[in-house]
């Protein structure tokens, strides 16, 4: 008698389990609470569909164990999910080594998922919304009965992988939680991240829009959080943009725990410091009677210099040459480390992922199996794992997804 999986969720991780759980022999089961698998997938690096990245390493995950994430990619390593997406028909495109579906359409991965379930033979089920998991005999036993308003669906295993609460509209409602706490697990509180930042200051509407590249760092009690580099985005109320969303996840906990959070800005990131003073000065020296307004022109966007000079008290029709030393410092400092208060961030609906969720020690990293309950697996954004923008959310989805349906299938 064939052993009987069912897979609650049918996201990245839950469609991948699926299919490697039919395909180690399992008659499968999907459940999906929305009307088509893998809606989330549509939204994944901006309608493309990152689905890895060739650089992967413990550097590009955060986790209450932070060899997790790894010891999981591991059992299901980079080239294993390539070579399971090129067999389904997606020709991968490498592009400095952030990987893509040739297409550029995240609908390819999904539509190749949804066929790869299909073909398979595993039994699908949408619109089927699950009120809970009742289990039999003691934590070592596994057999289940997965209630729905569907009806009961039984199995000798289940495999969680309902999603986190980012972007709830895609379907990652959080009961997910509830379902591994109602069978024994603990929950890492969730909060939002890769996300935007919202900043106290009320001067943010004077330079939304404008896009540079540049260095924010976290600072929480003198202690650097964390940092990261690249095109930050100004907008009406604080900061966003990719290493905005990096360093997010660290903004949400400290907040969350009462700390007051500042963020720092380098305009200029990577300059020496002496480097940037020379060319301020050589700049004057230039034009010396030209007005401090144009100071900057051809160097920073027109709107940001504008601001700089009102933030750093120096009147735009001022010639160069009559700022003072202490006037040209005061103006570095703005640019160089340009401090904002951080009220919140983003809530869910804005985020990508989620920091939090169960708590990986209860987890087999080899097997994706509960260390609570016998023939229980958990896959996903469930799990509290985050990793940082490049398609290493989906990378450690695919893994734990196929690790958790290898072993539940057989």
């Amino acid at each position: 008698m064939k052993k009987r999986v069912v897979v609650i969720g049918a996201g990245a991780s839950g469609m991948t389990a699926a299919i490697f759980a039919a395909r180690a022999g399992a008659e499968t089961t999907l459940l999906e609470h929305r009307d088509r698998p893998g809606k989330k997938l549509l939204s994944t690096g901006n309608g493309k569909c990152n689905l890895s990245n060739r650089r992967l390493d413990d550097r590009c995950y955060r986790s209450g164990d932070p060899g997790f994430p790894m010891e999981v990619i591991q059992g299901f390593p980079l080239k294993r999910t390539l070579d399971f997406f090129e067999g389904l028909g997606i020709v991968i495109r490498d592009r400095d080594g952030y990987l893509y579906p040739r297409s550029g359409q995240a609908s390819s991965v999904a539509e190749v998922l949804r066929r790869g379930i299909r073909d398979s033979g595993v039994r699908m089920e949408t619109n089927c919304h699950v009120r809970g998991v009742r289990t039999f005999g003691d934590a070592a036993a596994g057999h289940f009965a997965v209630l729905t308003d569907s009806g009961t669906f039984e199995g000798d295993a289940v495999i969680l992988a309902c999603g986190s609460k980012a972007a709830p509209a895609t379907g990652s409602d959080g009961s997910g939680y509830d379902l591994a706490e109602s069978l024994g697990h603990t929950i890492i509180k969730p909060l939002p991240a890769l996300v935007q930042l919202r900043c106290r200051e009320n001067f943010y509407r004077q330079i939304a829009g404008i896009r540079i590249e540049a260095e924010v760092s976290l600072w929480s009690g003198g202690e650097r959080l964390a940092d990261d580099q690249g095109e930050l985005q100004l907008t009406d109320y604080g900061i966003s943009g990719i290493p905005v969303f990096q360093v997010s996840r660290f903004a949400a906990r400290a907040l969350d725990e009462k700390k007051p959070v500042t963020a720092r800005i380098d305009f200029f990131p990577g300059m020496p410091e002496k480097r940037v003073r020379d060319m301020l000065c050589e700049r004057a020296a230039r034009r010396p009677e030209g007005a401090m307004e144009e100071f900057f022109t051809g160097w920073l966007p027109d709107k940001l210099s504008r601001f700089f000079l009102k933030y750093a008290g120096i009147r735009g029709e001022r010639p160069a040459a009559s700022l003072s030393k202490r006037e040209f410092r005061a103006l570095e400092r703005v640019i160089r480390a340009f401090e904002t208060e951080i009220a919140a961030v983003n809530s869910f609906e804005h985020a990508q992922v989620c920091c939090g969720g169960v708590d990986v020690r209860e987890v087999s990293p080899r097997t994706m199996e509960s260390q609570k309950r016998r023939g229980l697996y958990l896959a996903g954004e469930l799990l509290d794992v985050d990793g940082i923008c490049g398609g290493y959310n989906l990378q450690f989805a695919w893994s734990s997804g196929a690790v958790a349906g290898m072993h539940a299938g057989v």
